[in-house]
């Protein structure tokens, strides 16, 4: 298989003379740290494939550290941790095997050894265990992180703008540029932009200072490497987290892992064209009771289609669904609405979804033109720095 190329622009290693691969590798490490690492590194690992190699963790030892690294060819992530490195070499260990048998182990030293025939002997205390590893010849070499054009991203500004967007990413496979969420860098701001042709999420952090970035800078991440990114950004103290790209790849440094993910292809679409401009009419109802009236309510909607009606009028909202399998139900909230009156049909779902972005806390503002354009759905909060817009289709009821 050497010298086939894979999904990352990816070259499977020709194969090493033994010696170089350090036949003997033998390290000790701490369980509790050697377990972090593994967690960090075990959702990327593929699960069904064709390629066996996939399956395993590449875990290279030298200089009083050891680096794990566990790619599915369209992403990786590589970390490392201290380890006592007894002699230096590399391996290859099937993935869920260590980390289930690691979890199962107490706390304490481990001592991990590389054997004859690609065997991997694990101690614990009185516990000795062989696994059947491969040869570090078969692993595929991994993008290095490239040394120009760093841009350092503020780490909670990114983790909550994948969070507002990332659920309106469509699923549809066969709708490719739409597998991602775009984001957008200034000099002064990031954005995230996302949509699934039904909806759209678009929030905006201003009041930035981002390196490296002139003028405005634009990159379509995958569904995958955000929810790689966002459990990235949750197991971490570093403040700013570094991002790269080439011409196939996009890099990611978290403190002291790396994600790499292949590049989506293709224009995302025009999103500026479907902001509503004239949505003129607006309600404003507090977080939790709109989400309460929902959920009720679509208990009784159509199962395929989870629409709900909202309707308008004179200091109220009517929150209404039915089906001729379970029934009708209807909520009223009252609030100030002194417009026209207004009906208009959503899918419940991507009503929840918002709600659930925000916490279901503070007042939202709904704000409408007419039963046939795009809803707008966005927090009350004019203190707030994030500038966050939520775009619904509607639905004919």
């Amino acid at each position: 298989m050497s010298g086939a190329t894979t999904g990352l622009g990816i070259e499977l290693e020709k194969s090493t003379p033994a010696a170089s691969q350090g036949a003997n590798m033998e390290i000790s490490i701490s369980r509790q740290d050697l377990l972090r690492e593994l967690t960090a590194t075990q959702s990327v690992v593929e699960r069904k494939t064709t390629i066996p190699i996939l399956s395993n963790f590449l875990i290279e030892a030298e200089d009083d550290r050891i680096t794990i690294t566990a790619t599915d060819l369209d992403q990786s992530i590589k970390t490392s941790c201290a380890a006592k490195v007894k002699k230096p070499g590399s391996s290859t260990i099937p993935a869920r095997k260590l980390y289930d048998y690691i979890k199962l182990l107490p706390d304490g030293d481990i001592s991990i050894k590389l054997m004859e025939n690609h065997w991997i002997q694990i101690r614990s205390g009185r516990s000795n265990t062989k696994m059947v590893g491969m040869a570090r010849a078969n692993f595929p070499q991994v993008p290095e992180f490239p040394q120009s054009s760093v841009t350092s991203i503020p780490a909670a500004s990114l983790k909550n703008c994948i969070s507002k967007t990332i659920f309106a990413i469509s699923n549809e496979e066969s709708r490719y540029t739409l597998n991602g969420a775009l984001l957008i860098l200034k000099a002064e701001s990031l954005a995230m932009v996302a949509t699934d042709g039904h909806r759209l999420a678009h929030i905006e952090k201003t009041g930035e200072t981002l390196s490296n970035v002139s003028g405005e800078r634009k990159t379509l991440i995958p569904r995958k490497a955000l929810s790689e990114l966002q459990s990235l950004l949750s197991n971490t103290d570093a403040e700013t987290i570094e991002f790269a790209e080439d011409d196939h790849t996009l890099f990611f440094r978290v403190g002291h892992r790396i994600l790499t993910s292949r590049k989506l292809t293709g224009q995302f679409p025009n999103y500026e064209a479907v902001m509503p401009r004239e949505n003129n009419k607006f309600v404003i109802v507090r977080s939790e009771d709109l989400m309460g009236s929902i959920q009720r309510v679509a208990q009784f909607a159509d199962e395929r289609s989870g629409a709900v009606k909202v309707r308008l009028e004179q200091n109220e909202v009517k929150i209404s669904s039915s089906s001729t399998d379970s029934g009708e139900s209807e909520d009223i909230i009252e609030t100030p609405y002194n417009f026209d009156p207004l009906v208009v049909g959503f899918n419940s779902s991507y009503l929840i979804e918002f709600l659930k972005a925000i916490g279901n806390s503070g007042e939202v503002r709904l704000e409408f033109k007419d039963a046939q354009s795009a809803g707008q759905v966005r927090p009350e909060d004019a203190d707030n720095e994030y500038k966050y817009r939520y775009i619904i289709m509607p639905m004919r009821i």
